[in-house]
């Protein structure tokens, strides 16, 4: 003959709910207190929280001193977000008590949903200190570790789980956890090791970047582009597969392949300030330099303030002596932005050029505190200043300059002349 409780729950599982419930107070009141308590675990593990609650409850009153009941009922409370009343059960548990682990562990979870992860760390480190050979702890220790990015400490506690022979806890995989910790970590030999003994088909999106990503560090740049094209083709809207897998190309030497792979990455996120910057790198390796102004001048729109960017068009617009354009854009830049000293220069060889004799030397002078050891802008300062006649600026220049580059016999020969 059927307990109530068993009843109970083969009506549940047949969908008789209106039967369960009916059955499901008879249970409360007949069975015994193990039928209870095994009723009660089945009907967490379904989701009917209310139902275990009340059970738990029931032979909490019973049962004072058993604290696991108290555990269990502050699993139900966090489940509903009753957070006060999750701690008030946990605080009523003893360091003594046989749940007093379970509730460590108990606790860690609910301060990691609040965002507490030093305070869940603590009651974690608390927890294994106490049961130090207990799996379940070492793994949520690890996962809380690898959640906050401290990667070193997560590795060791993963290995020791391998190496008990343990690859699979929760649904997670060990061995790819680690892989992607090391990678984190900068260890990509290490990483890597890992990470190929995991078939292709198995991997997230996630493992499957970091594999290909770790690839890139190693400069193993052929297996890199395999993983990041079958990330691509399985998850095409990955934006951030496409600056590294054109930086791997562009490693091989494909720079047509790369130019194209991060215009595929602009279809899919035209936001993205590194693949405007990336794509016009490679079109100016590539002698298209209209079409790289075209990309820093898109990517200048999509992120005014990259400072990177701006130096990159206004180099450019200097080389392609572009220098109204480039005053113009510079000055446009410079009214929200302190001058950098690269744009500095830019503006004084622009100013020069136009023969725009005032602006040049204010921009030559606020070059010259950064670059005073740079043969490149000492010559081209040195030259300027000559040319307007001003010679006693022009000498201290030349001489540092001929310092740098003492074979230069255009420019020694320049330097006697006046000295």
């Amino acid at each position: 003959m059927n307990s109530y409780s068993q009843d109970a729950l083969q009506q549940l599982e047949a969908g008789k709910l209106d039967e369960f419930n009916q059955t499901f107070k008879l249970a409360l009141s007949n069975d015994s207190d193990d039928l209870l308590f095994s009723l009660a675990e089945e009907l967490y593990s379904l989701g009917f929280l209310d139902q275990a609650q009340q059970i738990y409850q029931q032979l909490l009153k019973k049962y004072p001193d058993e604290d696991e009941l108290r555990a269990n009922l502050a699993e139900i409370a966090i489940s509903e977000d009753q957070n006060d009343l999750a701690l008030s059960y946990l605080s009523e548990i003893k360091p003594d008590s046989p749940s007093y682990v379970q509730s460590l562990m108990i606790a860690a979870d609910l301060y990691q949903t609040q965002g507490l992860f030093e305070v869940s760390k603590q009651k974690l480190l608390a927890a294994k200190k106490l049961a130090p050979d207990e799996n379940v702890i070492t793994f949520a220790l690890a996962e809380l570790c690898f959640s906050m990015r401290e990667f070193d400490q997560a590795i060791p506690l993963y290995l020791n789980l391998i190496k008990q022979g343990i690859t699979e806890l929760s649904a997670v995989n060990l061995v790819e956890r680690i892989g992607v910790a090391y990678a984190n970590a900068g260890r990509f030999g290490h990483a890597i090791g890992y990470l190929k003994q995991i078939k292709l088909i198995d991997m997230t999106p996630d493992v499957k970047f970091e594999t290909a990503f770790t690839y890139l560090q190693l400069k193993e740049y052929k297996q890199a582009i395999a993983v990041f094209e079958d990330l691509r083709d399985s998850d095409h809207d990955y934006p951030t597969l496409y600056p590294y897998l054109g930086e791997a190309l562009e490693k091989l030497h494909k720079e047509k392949d790369a130019l194209r792979v991060f215009q595929e990455g602009l279809g899919v996120d035209e936001y993205n300030e590194t693949l405007w910057i990336k794509a016009g790198d490679v079109a100016l390796k590539l002698g298209e330099n209209q079409q790289a102004e075209e990309y820093y001048r898109k990517g200048h729109h999509v992120a005014p303030d990259d400072l990177n960017l701006v130096i990159k068009l206004s180099n450019l617009l200097v080389q392609d002596e572009q220098y109204d354009d480039n005053i113009a854009f510079l000055n446009e830049y410079i009214k929200d932005h302190a001058v950098d000293p690269q744009l500095a220069w830019n503006l004084a060889t622009s100013y020069a050029e136009e023969e725009d004799l005032e602006h040049a030397q204010t921009y030559y002078q606020l070059a010259a505190k950064s670059f005073d050891d740079q043969p490149d802008f000492l010559k081209e300062a040195a030259l300027f200043y000559r040319s307007i006649g001003q010679i006693d600026t022009m000498l201290p220049l030349l001489k540092k300059y001929l310092t740098i580059e003492p074979t230069d016999a255009d420019m020694d020969d320049i330097y006697r002349e006046y000295h």
